[in-house]
């Protein structure tokens, strides 16, 4: 994966760039080689720049017409104490299933933005220098118009050992995202489709349970999108992404499984469910607009199994409470007849004496 972080934040606060890039935090440490404890760690870092040196920039973007190209740099920092040579590579962007961006390894060919990106195969830098790398950005006449997403890397393949001692090449790269707007109609949309619902019982049958929703809300769309929204069961809701949660990026043509558990939902055999999608496009100015949310609706199956046996409980006990009773009057009717025929039998034997 690349050691890359997110920029973005909710779309409220209105933070330029935000959705557009994620980029570089901190170089990464790894080792060169694994043969020894003593070999030195190589370390780096990797960010936009202008022709003298890294710029205050953590991505890059740009809004380009088909067939436009631009000139750019960015910087690669040796922070170890040896000279290294470091493989440079530009290829399209992605989310890993956990929100992380990547870019597809040297093995696999770009097809998209990766392929509009000229680098140097490699760059060798001396221990504590920093190199300034030209690129460019070349949009073809027949790109279509929205976004689309890559990323530049510097990386070094390390040898290291596995269990069987086996000596294996590791890839360890860092890099900043690049995100090219084709100008051209833009079309912001989403869909949401529910997946699956499920319910857990409360082990404390006088408390409710929770409802797990997944659903999957994809980008269909040209533009990168950031969606947020509810989820809502029985009249209880959860906001997602939760807090602390990285915010829900779309790459356009994207489509991301999410799961979310709404608490404080009383089994009523039949919960109805929905979901709430609002997407939010962010412009490369740092404008943003949010387009009609989308809506998803199911029903989860959620039988009572702890209060119905309470429930049978109790009417077993109100049955046995009235079937004594009724036992019970019915043996003193008895007792009473058989006292009323043991009085006629004693009267009936005195008349007959007298």
């Amino acid at each position: 994966m690349l050691p890359l972080s997110s920029r973005l934040r909710p779309a409220r606060h209105a933070l330029a760039g935000l959705a557009l890039g994620l980029a570089l935090v901190a170089g990464v440490a790894v080792p060169a080689s694994a043969d020894t404890d003593d070999t030195p760690d190589v370390r780096w870092s990797v960010t936009p720049a202008n022709e003298s040196g890294p710029d205050g920039r953590t991505f890059v973007e740009n809004e380009l017409d088909p067939g436009e190209s631009v000139d750019d740099y960015f910087a690669v920092r040796n922070v170890s104490d040896q000279t290294v040579e470091f493989a440079l590579l530009a290829a399209d962007g992605f989310y890993t299933s956990t929100g992380r961006f990547d870019i597809l390894p040297a093995g696999e060919e770009s097809v998209d933005a990766g392929t509009w990106i000229s680098v140097p195969e490699t760059v060798t830098i001396d221990a504590g220098e920093t190199a300034v790398v030209p690129f460019t950005i070349t949009v073809p006449e027949q790109a279509e118009p929205g976004d689309h997403a890559a990323g530049i890397t510097a990386s070094i393949v390390s040898v290291q050992e596995s269990e069987d001692g086996t000596a294996v090449g590791v890839e360890s790269r860092v890099g900043f995202r690049v995100t090219t707007r084709v100008t051209g109609e833009i079309t912001p949309s989403a869909t949401v489709d529910v997946v699956s619902g499920d319910y857990s019982l409360s082990w404390n049958p006088f408390r409710p349970g929770e409802a797990t929703i997944t659903f999957r809300a994809e980008n269909t769309g040209n533009t990168i999108l950031l969606a947020e929204g509810t989820v809502s069961a029985a009249g209880a809701s959860t906001a997602f992404p939760a807090e602390g949660e990285r915010t829900l990026e779309l790459l356009p043509g994207d489509s991301r499984d999410i799961t979310v558990v709404v608490e404080g939902v009383w089994p009523l055999f039949v919960v109805p469910a929905s979901v709430v999608v609002t997407p939010t496009v962010v412009t490369m100015n740092g404008d943003s607009a949010t387009i009609e949310p989308v809506t998803a609706d199911t029903v989860v199956w959620a039988v009572p199994w702890p209060q119905l046996i309470i429930l049978a409980g109790i009417v077993l006990v109100v049955w046995a409470i009235v079937w004594g009773r009724i036992r019970s009057r019915r043996r003193l009717e008895s007792m009473l007849e058989d006292a009323k025929a043991a009085g006629r039998r004693e009267a009936e034997s005195a008349a007959d004496v007298s």
